[in-house]
């Protein structure tokens, strides 16, 4: 019995040990972590004066900054979060917003803020410089953007709402915890007292990822949470999107481009509208930008305006940025100075000569210039409105080479967008082809419609044809007018069928080693894409050119008009 007492003790002993082992890795295993989150590196405070933004529910790539004790986002996020109406004048160091009636202005690194020449200040500086990034103080931005915004502390951070849609919450019932990560080993990011209100983003089977009201992130057991509510938080409204109002016309435009390439040019008018039908407007190609300073040649004409008006025509003279060589476009729209000299002489030149309205034909617009193009935009609709002078921007075919055009904020500020529906294939193009097929058509105004009112489009056409010429690998071709390309078929007996594809006459011969192609443009043709557009309701008709036009087509076109 001796023998065996020591025995029992040490078996005794080993299961206390082993109880008390297990008893504190269950105890490892279930005890709440006292482990608290570098908070930096939560929410990644990159340095001094950075705020990370939290924009609804979810923290986001672009921070904020403080600086002398304001807050600051920089200009690409006020773009792609606020309002991206705002343009920075680098040039001449502006900030610029521009309103239906004026423009908001401000001298970057001032407190100081014009709207339409009134000044008035702020108590903090609108916009500085950190480097060559340009930063916009947050309670500016406001000003033209509806959202709101708190500020909160160790460390630094900032929630932003642009959004009030329902959201569920619930009350915390005991003191707890929210924790970077649903588990109880998980580093603590925040203490949240009894009663305080949470916003459930994710239920899972024992916690639930929730928001508090100063910006953390993170996850909460469900027995500490209590019923949940639904919760119609209250939009912010303080800012009043303004209305651009447009000077539409309630009918059908039918536009017709004039080519004046002299003063005698205008006297063509009257020859070329015999024959014709329907057309409106005219538009003569009088002013033509000449340097990068705002200066523009014109072939404008007082009695042409009064002959057209005499005939019930509206004149939209057209200004165009590839008549002169050496237009840098810019060097031309970058700048304030430059872009008010050249709206105040095409604003001087429509009242001197009476004209209904002013038709932008600017191509081949650079990348770099493509927000200054659209400030010019902007900015010029403010005299034409003031003025009752119609606004009309030309666009090719959407592409997204060409997005930089901006047609959607076109479609706000001007009266009229206009899609040029040719130059599919043009000199130039790698291989012979159509100039306006159906499908490119028809692309060109269902997007532009997705991006601009219908009731603001315009499609233009083409009273044009291009002869095609293959030699080898070597293609060229030479655009001519309807009865041209009419005659050049007969001249060569040339038979044509009609392709489906293009929903245009088709017609090609061989003539030694030439291939010659054609894709007319006729009466069938036409009739095709005047239905497309009538398909999608758009407000009208432009035509290149009058020059190249047979009478045969008026008739055509008077149909569309009259549907």
């Amino acid at each position: 019995m001796k023998k065996i007492i020591p025995v029992l003790i040490a078996i005794a002993l080993i299961v206390v040990i082993g109880a008390v082992g297990f008893g504190a890795r269950l105890m490892e295993k279930y005890s709440y972590s006292k482990e608290r989150a570098d908070l930096t590196k939560y929410f990644d405070v990159r340095g001094e004066g950075d705020v990370p933004v939290i924009l609804q529910d979810e923290r986001i790539e672009e921070h904020a900054r403080l600086m002398d004790g304001v807050c600051y986002f920089d200009f690409a996020t006020v773009h792609k979060y606020f309002n991206d109406r705002f343009f920075e004048d680098k040039k001449e160091g502006l900030l610029l917003y521009v309103l239906p009636e004026a423009v908001v202005s401000s001298q970057i690194g001032t407190q100081t803020v014009s709207v339409g020449g009134e000044e008035s200040s702020r108590e903090y500086t609108i916009a500085r410089y950190e480097g060559e990034t340009l930063y916009v103080a947050v309670d500016f931005v406001k000003e033209y953007a509806n959202f709101s915004y708190a500020l909160y502390g160790n460390p630094d951070r900032m929630q932003v709402y642009t959004e009030w849609n329902a959201r569920q919450t619930a009350t915390i019932l005991k003191d707890t915890q929210v924790r970077y990560q649903g588990g109880v080993k998980s580093d603590i990011l925040t203490d949240v007292p009894k009663g305080t209100e949470v916003i459930i983003l994710e239920e899972m089977e024992n916690w639930s990822k929730v928001k508090t009201e100063d910006a953390f992130i993170g996850y909460v057991e469900n027995k500490r949470l209590g019923e949940q509510t639904t919760v119609e938080p209250t939009p912010v409204t303080d800012y009043m999107e303004p209305v651009y109002t447009s000077q539409t016309r309630d009918h059908k435009i039918n536009l017709a481009w004039h080519v004046v390439a002299s003063p005698t040019g205008n006297d063509t008018l009257i020859p070329l509208l015999q024959g014709t039908k329907s057309i409106n407007v005219v538009s003569p190609t009088w002013f033509a930008l000449s340097d990068n300073a705002g200066n523009f040649t014109s072939f404008a004409s007082e009695n042409y305006v009064n002959t057209a008006h005499d005939m019930g025509l509206e004149v939209w003279a057209l200004v165009d940025n590839f008549s002169h060589e050496g237009i840098d476009m810019y060097e031309l729209l970058a700048g304030w100075s430059t872009r008010q000299y050249l709206i105040n002489g095409l604003i001087d030149a429509a009242i001197q000569y009476n004209l209904d309205g002013i038709n932008i034909d600017f191509e081949n617009i650079s990348l770099d210039a493509g927000e200054p193009y659209i400030e010019f935009i902007r900015e010029l609709s403010i005299p034409c409105r003031q003025n009752g002078i119609v606004l009309s921007v030309d666009n090719y075919v959407p592409m997204g080479y060409t997005d930089h055009y901006d047609r959607e904020e076109q479609g706000v500020v001007a009266d009229y967008v206009i899609v040029m529906g040719y130059d599919e294939h043009y000199k130039g193009s790698e291989k012979a082809g159509s100039v306006a097929s159906i499908d490119f058509v028809e692309k060109g105004i269902a997007d532009t419609v997705a991006q601009v009112p219908a009731n603001k489009v315009i499609n233009a056409i083409p009273f044009y044809t291009r002869i095609w010429e293959t030699k080898g690998t070597a293609v060229d071709s030479q655009a001519v007018g309807m009865e041209a390309a009419k005659q050049y078929l007969a001249d060569h007996g040339i038979t044509t069928t009609w392709d489906e594809k293009t929903c245009q006459n088709y017609g090609e011969y061989q003539t030694g080693d030439s291939y010659i192609q054609v894709w007319m443009e006729d009466e069938e043709s036409i009739r095709v894409k005047l239905n497309i557009m009538n398909k999608y309701q758009i407000a009208g008709v432009a035509e290149w050119q009058l020059a190249f036009a047979v009478d045969s087509i008026w008739d055509v076109i008077a149909e569309y008009m009259n549907q």
